[in-house]
């Protein structure tokens, strides 16, 4: 059993289940998810009996850092993670003056197919467990000494995709037993699949949510990215109002700008019809430029310029500080290097 991905209720009424005391769960829970415990071996507050039992029936997945790469330019670290079924993922470290930031993955590899995203390139791997998730988050916590503060689930995956074990990832690294990282301090980015993103709204979360928009129209769109095939914009953009609705929390809509492709002035100002007046920002992100990809960042004059008709139309927007370009930190770049210096070595 994955007793790791349970959250506390769900390990109280096991352990009752087991004929063990409801404060058991309790106990065991703040091992795995305060203490960063891996094993149940350790967990010197437990009768020795207990203990050799949930080693015997239970398990808790074994998520191992297999590399890390420090950034030269600022003090964004890229991690590589090998799990079970040699599962290789990745996760960023970025640092900021209000906190530690973590970018999580939330599937190894990802189906969405992006044209632009180095992610998706071999296909989706499988869903990731709750605990692989939050794991993540534990490992690069334990090793850096600091606590992590911000969590972005912006990683290789889509997580509404995901959507069970991501609620409840949300759930337990949220929980006051756990690591008690708020809610608000959650981000989800999504390519947009709607239908998912007004049950996300249901579940009272509450966390911020970022579509990966990328587009002012559905024919750009469709040419970037397959999910625009099954939901169109109007729909989209219909259940992020639904969200913002429904949690108070302002959408942000992350907009990746390629020359020539979607970062003409005549975007920006269509852009600017779809969300004027709407509870939304807008995140513009050069390009990041992958091998083997035509799509280039526009000059920095285009991107201030599409950055000004959007504030001139009252949408209000940001430009994106690119952090650890020197260790690949985009999605996908660095599994993806690693796994050409693997297939290289063998």
């Amino acid at each position: 059993m994955d007793i790791a991905s349970l959250t506390i209720d769900e390990l109280e009424k096991l352990f009752l289940q087991m004929g063990e005391k409801k404060f058991r769960a309790k106990q065991v829970y703040e091992w795995i998810h305060a203490k960063f415990a891996e094993d149940f071996l350790g967990m010197t507050n437990l009768p020795v009996a207990l203990r050799n039992e949930l080693d015997k029936n239970c398990d808790i997945s074994s998520v191992k850092i297999e590399k890390k790469y420090e950034a030269l330019e600022d003090e964004t670290v890229k991690y590589l993670f090998r799990m079970e079924k040699s599962t290789i993922i990745e996760s960023v470290l970025m640092k900021y003056s209000f906190g530690n930031s973590v970018c999580i993955s939330s599937q190894a590899g990802c189906a969405m197919g992006c044209a632009f995203c180095h992610s998706g390139e071999n296909g989706l791997e499988r869903n990731l467990s709750a605990y692989e998730m939050l794991a993540q988050i534990y490992r690069i916590w334990a090793d850096i000494g600091e606590r992590i503060s911000n969590i972005v689930i912006m990683g290789s995956g889509e997580p509404l995709s995901n959507f069970d074990n991501v609620v409840k990832f949300a759930r337990i690294i949220s929980s006051d037993e756990g690591a008690n990282i708020g809610k608000r301090h959650i981000t989800l980015s999504t390519c947009g699949i709607a239908p998912q993103i007004r049950k996300l709204a249901d579940t009272g979360l509450g966390l911020n949510l970022a579509l990966s928009l990328h587009a002012s129209n559905d024919e750009i769109r469709r040419k970037l990215m397959p999910v625009a095939e099954s939901f169109s914009m109007k729909e989209t953009i219909a259940a992020c109002d639904y969200y913002a609705q429904k949690t108070g929390r302002r959408v942000t809509y992350e907009y990746a700008l390629i020359k020539d492709i979607n970062d003409g002035a005549h975007f920006a100002a269509e852009l600017a019809a779809r969300l004027k007046g709407k509870l939304c920002h807008v995140n513009l992100i050069p390009v990041n430029e992958v091998p083997g990809k035509d799509f280039f960042r526009p000059s920095k004059k285009t991107i201030q310029a599409f950055n000004d008709i959007l504030n001139k139309n009252g949408v209000e927007t940001t430009i994106r500080r690119e952090l650890g370009s020197s260790v690949n930190a985009a999605c996908g770049q660095l599994k993806g290097a690693y796994n050409e210096e693997s297939r290289d070595a063998e």
